[in-house]
């Protein structure tokens, strides 16, 4: 009886919900739950230039632009400033930006704004649990705050991933990056005594950037968490001695403008942004793409942003946990991995999706977009077999682009979430070609309205044309050995290394896999002694510079730093690339495009690979989400409704409790005969002596 009564008690503690992750205090409030897997390494905007970082920083920071969350092709619209600024000429040459800020813009508070935090005892920062254990204050946004940062481009002690690159346009920088180094003695290193000749106050809230050359891409890096701004007394704040040790870095604590502040970093377990209370407001977008009021993007118009007033992230190293709590309603938004794509999804014969019926009952939603990115597969062009400009080595690399069946890649390894690229420029950048006039006509035909890639025959007659017939040279009879440098990430991609030596020995071709970490792989690609590998590239802003630009002579990785792994040079190609990079999008520019993809096409330094297709699922209660594939802060334009959440929730996760009540029925019954038995042995008269 005493079993019974304990689990009678328990039943009657648990309440509607057994299983929700969250406390009793949050449910019904106004906060998005979501998962993030890879920790991030860097919150410093400076250093950052990851997808699963900028899910954190672009809610915090705030560039002076954005992208219009809803437009498409892709605008940039100001975010702290009052106008897209229009490049100018420079009196000496080049081109000069001059940057207006909105005056009455507030930080967020933050305890390096109180002039006694910067100057923190051993013993006091030692004692710290959170930064924001401290005083907290603000102040106004400045134009020095956007000076500051673009001086940390250089700092001597950060690595910038784009310094290379702003140092070759922005005036003056390359030089401040000398200074800088020769002026470094550890500790803080202040940036306002330091002058950036190319970067200017004008006034308070006026900037003036000048740049070498004319370079119409800048607007777009205006937009990028690299341009935020920083001021001065964070980076004094996190320089104390002792910050460090307690992980109380910019990296680790972002500071901004934006509409939250990270107020929770454990990046093993759990993150948390909150509303800034200090948020110079925004409004939702009055006007959109076409179909976007049809589709209900439009009903909060003019609206004050955010709507969310926290986020709560949660990691989830495992797919299985991550599906079944978004299929509870734990999740508000989910993506697809590929165990879960037949559960969730159904593609019709003509290629289109749309969630499942299981998914349709609950009122669950699909979101898809083509992502501007490329998966491609490259030859080294330095190297002795493959490389080089040759009709021998050409013909190989046509051939293996013929065979390497693309289509048939998706299929088994992405299901079929994705298309198959023609060109290094993926949907929606300026300069792609679709239809019959966008086909690679070294590797497809186009047959009944669609692209066809060539049969193996063709790519077998290339290779007997470069002296390889059956996969043997020639001239020695050996067998053509390549190899395939990767990295894995462990037993699951045995399957996908399989599938590529498969492809090549279609050609009779062996190829040997190179497996090792990616930091060897880097060291690979940067003294070029790979043979072929595997990279992806996603925009950094919608032109397509930023695509083309991966196979310009100049950013030849193996001659430098630059970007084109394949170490392809074409002096055609470059002498377009030239041309092209600083025109206006219009007819001349798209000529010179389409010799330059002619081009690679016929020198075929590039398996061209794939563009993504991203699937996104989002519950009924969760509005206004639309893929934007380079804007990143868009958390403040998702609303949802906490109601009918818990409904749903509620709902979803009622507890089934009859087999335990089974069970304890058992147990009693078993338990009577006992009981009976025990009580007629009390009851008993005792026997005489």
């Amino acid at each position: 009886m005493r079993i019974l009564l304990i689990a009678l008690v328990f039943l009657a503690g648990c309440g509607d919900v057994w299983n929700d992750p969250y406390p009793a205090s949050e449910r019904g409030r106004n906060i998005l739950y979501t998962a993030f897997v890879q920790r991030p390494k860097h919150l410093d905007p400076v250093q950052s230039y990851t997808t699963d970082e900028s899910v954190f920083i672009r809610q915090v920071y705030e560039p002076p632009l954005q992208y219009h969350y809803l437009k498409r092709p892709y605008q940039l619209v100001p975010l702290t400033t009052t106008e897209v600024p229009k490049a100018k000429p420079a009196p000496g040459g080049g081109t000069v930006y001059e940057i207006h800020i909105r005056a009455g813009i507030r930080y967020q508070p933050h305890p390096a704004f109180v002039a006694s935090n910067l100057d923190l005892p051993a013993e006091k920062i030692a004692s710290l649990k959170s930064p924001y254990a401290l005083t907290l204050g603000t102040r106004e946004l400045v134009a020095d705050d956007y000076i500051y940062e673009i001086k940390r481009l250089a700092h001597p002690r950060l690595y910038s991933p784009i310094f290379g690159l702003m140092a070759q346009h922005i005036v003056g920088l390359d030089e401040l990056a000398r200074e800088l180094k020769a002026a470094d003695r550890g500790g803080w290193l202040d940036l306002r005594a330091h002058a950036l000749k190319g970067v200017q106050r004008v006034d308070e809230h006026t900037l003036r950037i000048t740049l070498k050359d004319d370079y119409p891409q800048f607007a777009y890096w205006l937009a990028m968490p690299f341009f935020s701004p920083m001021p001065w007394e964070a980076d004094r704040f996190f320089q104390q001695p002792g910050m460090a040790e307690r992980n109380f870095t910019l990296d680790w604590w972002p500071v901004g403008t934006g509409p939250y502040m990270l107020t929770e970093n454990n990046p093993n377990a759990r993150m948390v942004l909150e509303r800034n209370p200090n948020f110079h407001g925004e409004a939702y977008p009055s006007s959109g793409a076409p179909g976007d009021a049809a589709a209900g993007l439009l009903r909060d118009a003019g609206k004050p942003l955010p709507f969310i007033d926290r986020v709560v992230f949660t990691r989830e190293k495992e797919s299985v946990p991550y599906w079944n709590k978004f299929l509870q309603g734990y999740y508000d938004a989910a993506g697809i991995g590929s165990d879960q794509f037949d559960q969730a999804v159904r593609v019709s014969v003509e290629g289109g999706a749309e969630p499942s019926p299981e998914m349709l009952a609950k009122g669950i939603q699909l979101d898809t977009a083509v992502a501007t990115t490329i998966f491609y597969f490259g030859f080294n062009m330095k190297d002795a077999v493959v490389g080089g400009a040759s009709e021998r080595a050409r013909k190989l690399r046509q051939a293996i682009s013929i065979a390497v069946d693309m289509e048939e890649y998706l299929s088994i390894f992405a299901n079929g979430r994705g298309i198959v690229a023609s060109s290094p420029l993926p949907p929606g950048i300026f300069g792609r070609r679709d239809g019959a006039q966008g086909i690679n006509p070294v590797t497809h035909v186009w047959r009944n309205g669609r692209a066809e890639r060539r049969p193996l025959a063709d790519a077998q007659r290339l290779l007997a044309e470069a002296g390889y017939p059956d996969g043997r040279d020639a001239r020695t009879g050996a067998p053509l050995v390549l190899y395939f440098d990767t990295t894995s990430a462990g037993p699951g991609d045995k399957a996908r290394l399989d599938w590529w030596r498969n492809q090549l020995g279609k050609l009779g071709i062996q190829l040997e896999v190179r497996d090792t970490d990616w930091n060897r792989f880097q060291e690979k690609i940067r003294k070029g002694t790979q043979q072929l590998y595997g990279l992806g590239w996603s925009a950094d802003y919608p032109d397509p510079e930023n695509f083309l630009f991966l196979l310009y002579g100049r950013e030849a990785r193996a001659d430098g730093a630059g970007a084109n792994s394949s170490n392809y040079a074409n002096p055609q190609f470059d002498a377009l690339f030239d041309r092209m990079k600083s025109l206006p999008n219009g007819p001349e520019r798209q000529r010179l495009i389409d010799r330059m993809v002619e081009l690679v096409r016929h020198d075929a330094p590039w398996i061209f690979g794939f563009h993504p297709k991203d699937y996104t699922l989002r519950h009924s209660w969760l509005f206004n989400a639309k893929p934007n594939e380079l804007a990143g802060n868009t958390t403040k334009y998702v609303r949802l409704d906490p109601v009918r959440r818990e409904l749903l929730r509620s709902e979803w996760n009622r507890p089934i409790v009859w087999p335990l009540l089974a069970i304890l029925g058992l147990l009693v019954i078993s338990g009577v005969p006992a009981f009976l038995s025990y009580r007629r042995r009390e009851r008993m008269a005792a026997r005489p002596a």
